[in-house]
């Protein structure tokens, strides 16, 4: 497998867990620096390796009045803020080509996100930059297919690649989580990320619904997704779930951070060095 360097945080292969986390869109800018000093106190005291994410804009909403983040310009200029003053790399999701070259010069992290995943020029223009590349599983591909992106990216002399999986919808406004899809994109040759935040969103509801979303089941998935032997986990979270302004319904609350991290940790401390010996004897 690959391993991929983010700064100078390897991801992939016996590595340890990685933590990527923040709230799902930037709100002002003192909530974003808080959150990530927070998350970063936290992450340091249990060992993980620690991106922050939040989205500068979020582009895939289900009306055009909901809230999108700040936009490109002021959104960059606070995640930036964010490498300078807290010290971890940052990611953050693209919807447009435009953006690339801005993004290049902040992001540690290129997300492509879900519904965009087979947009080749997006895909291109991202792998051009040569900055990693986070892929999410578009909910409507088989998780093979995700040898399709990797080859547009590598076809650009990009290595430096992480797919995630948020689940696959199969109608109704449900996503299942399928553990073996975490194996099928590993064996694929490069990181696997879970973002099980986002496969407990219940679609056609609004996500400042309290039924937008099963909470719920944030724990037991992620649990399950580090025994599958995930190389990092993907998790918004806000320190105010409640009045968050995107997707309040689904984030985890940043008060319950410490004991979802303490859990995948164990986990992942009995599952990683005997990845390799999964299919031994079968």
């Amino acid at each position: 497998m690959q391993t991929v360097k983010i700064g100078d945080i390897p991801v992939g292969n016996e590595n340890p867990l990685v933590l990527i986390a923040g709230p799902c869109v930037i709100e002002a800018e003192d909530l974003v620096l808080s959150t990530a000093e927070k998350i970063k106190k936290l992450s340091g005291k249990l060992g993980f390796p620690f991106i922050f994410k939040s989205s500068y804009l979020k582009d895939n909403r289900s009306s055009a009045n909901s809230y999108q983040g700040p936009g490109l310009e002021n959104g960059l200029k606070i995640l930036q803020k964010v490498k300078d003053k807290v010290g971890v790399p940052v990611l953050s999701d693209i919807h447009d080509q435009h953006d690339v070259s801005a993004c290049a010069e902040v992001l540690d992290v290129i997300q492509i996100p879900a519904y965009l995943s087979m947009q080749t020029g997006l895909a291109l223009a991202v792998a051009r930059t040569g900055v990693p590349v986070n892929v999410k599983k578009g909910q409507f591909l088989h998780p093979s297919d995700m040898q399709h992106i990797i080859k547009k990216i590598t076809g650009e002399g990009n290595q430096n690649i992480l797919l995630t999986d948020r689940g696959t919808f199969f109608g109704y406004h449900n996503l299942v989580l399928d553990m073996r899809n975490l194996k099928v994109m590993r064996d694929l040759g490069y990181p696997v990320v879970l973002d099980p935040t986002h496969a407990i969103r219940k679609y056609g509801v609004s996500s400042s619904d309290k039924r937008g979303g099963a909470k719920e089941y944030i724990f037991s998935l992620s649990r399950a997704g580090t025994a599958a032997g995930i190389d990092a986990i993907f998790i918004e979270t806000h320190p105010d779930c409640d009045n968050a302004l995107c997707d309040a319904a689904s984030m985890l609350p940043l008060q319950r951070l410490e004991d979802l991290l303490k859990q995948v940790k164990a986990i992942d401390e009995i599952v990683k060095p005997h990845l390799a010996d999964d299919e031994v004897g079968l």
